[in-house]
Formats: structure tokens, sequence, C-alpha cells
């Protein structure tokens, strides 16, 4: 059984900073991409930041530059540093990697539960 874990949400003042983390667990042969996600009230999900197991990042156009995206491959943990926290970027985020719980199995997605992150104006 996979599961990730999230952690380090809350409320915020605009400007401000929070760090969330994501720790996979479980039977896990392998870990490919990892990333985070959000979803504000009435909206869809949208992506954040992606990181390839090599280190390669991809951000959201309205992140970039406030935000880091980095993991470690031997904690199978992705953390994403905000900075420069504005009302907008309040939403739920949710931790996702893609997978392969045994040499035999494909490569599946994984989501985490959420955690909301608030940013007060």
């Amino acid at each position: 059984q996979v599961q990730l874990v999230e952690s380090g949400g809350g409320l915020v003042q605009a400007g401000g900073s929070l760090r969330l983390s994501c720790a996979a667990s479980g039977t896990i042969f392998s870990i490919g991409n990892m990333g985070w996600y959000r979803q504000a009230p009435g909206k869809q999900r949208e992506l954040v930041a992606t990181i390839t197991s090599g280190g390669s990042t991809n951000y959201e156009d309205s992140v970039k530059g406030r935000f880091t995206i980095s993991r470690d491959n031997a904690k199978k943990t992705v953390y994403l540093q905000m900075n420069s926290l504005k009302p907008e970027d309040t939403a739920v985020y949710y931790c996702n990697a893609r997978l392969r719980p045994r040499p035999w199995s494909t490569d599946m997605d994984y989501w985490g539960q959420g955690t909301q992150v608030t940013v007060s104006s």
C-alpha cells in the first residue's frame, strides 16, 4: 500500500512563507516525476510545479520566482518552498507522485490527501 502524506500547510499573511512536505511510504520500487497541484474553491485543480527524478523542474507561470520545488530521493520526499505568498495562492495543495510499486508494475499516479494553505491580505 502506497501513501503520500503531506504536511506544512496553514494560515499566513500576504508576503509570508510556508514550506510543504510530502513523504511517500509503502511498497515502492521507483519514483518518477513528483509534483504539487492546487485547487481553489470553485476552480479546477491546477499544476503548481513538478520535478523529475533527475531534478529538472517546471513551474506554473504565476508562481515562478516565488515557489521552489525540490526532492530528497533517499527520503522519498518532495518539498514546496513558497515565498512572497499572495491571497490568490489560497487553495488546497495536493502532492502527486508517479511511481512503480514493484519491478513488474506499471507506473501509476498517486495523490496525497491535500493540505490547506490560506493567505490573508
